[in-house]
């Protein structure tokens, strides 16, 4: 129980800023589901059930235009297909004797911010880190939808902005440090942000889905630096 407890509350600590991101962006994503026809307890449940962002729009936006189940469905798993990658790696960070109960319940909240510190821990992957992080991450995404819909219009939108940082802030803590101690992981990373910018920019490629562009690259650079540069399994890692 006492490492539980410690597991918890550095999950805790480290999800506040991506909470104060997710306040950020929810906001705007209220804004949308104002004009989709929710109201702000509707806006609540369905940000804090689904914790999306892409998904998000996207679902409101066909509420909008009156969208029907099916078509909800295939845009859901055509815009966050990339969780699937994210849930298999962490399937393997997660110790073996982890419950399949456990194992649900990191599933349910699988974002790409918290996926960034999962992945960032030394050693195996304690679940209760994951709950830590979630237990601020779910409300400050379903509360900024909420305030949103309420006051979406109202607080300037430099003060909107100003809370995201918290976001970028948070990558680069990740990254930064990991780069700082293997030469190999800071090639792999700007070589990642020089093709992402690529996708993003060139006639063709520019015109695949996020998701799906960020499940190619991830498959690709992962694979080629397995291969070129191996490394060993051991008990800790």
């Amino acid at each position: 129980m006492a490492e539980n407890s410690k597991w918890y509350k550095k999950g805790l600590r480290d999800g506040i800023p991506i909470a104060l991101g997710y306040f950020a962006v929810a906001f705007t994503l209220g804004i949308v589901a104002k004009k989709a026809g929710l109201t702000a307890v509707q806006a609540l449940m369905a940000t804090g059930l689904t914790n999306a962002s892409a998904g998000g729009y996207a679902a409101f936006n066909l509420i909008a235009e009156n969208g029907g189940y099916i078509a909800m469905a295939i845009t859901q798993i055509i815009v966050n297909a990339r969780y699937l990658l994210m849930s298999a790696s962490l399937s393997q960070k997660l110790a073996p004797e982890t419950s399949l109960l456990h194992r649900a319940l990191v599933a349910f909240d699988v974002t790409d911010e918290i996926f960034g510190i999962s992945v960032s821990v030394k050693g195996r992957l304690n679940p209760f880190y994951n709950y830590g992080a979630m237990t601020v991450a779910i409300p400050g995404w379903a509360f900024g939808a909420f305030f949103g819909v309420v006051m979406g219009n109202v607080l300037p939108s430099s003060i909107v902005s100003a809370l995201s940082v918290g976001l970028y802030g948070m990558f680069l803590a990740i990254v930064i440090p990991a780069a700082k101690k293997d030469k190999i992981i800071a090639g792999i990373c700007l070589v990642s942000m020089i093709l992402s910018f690529a996708f993003a920019k060139l006639p063709v490629v520019c015109k695949i889905s996020s998701g799906f562009r960020i499940i190619i690259l991830t498959v690709v650079i992962s694979l080629a630096a397995a291969i070129i540069f191996p490394r060993e399994e051991n008990d800790e890692e």
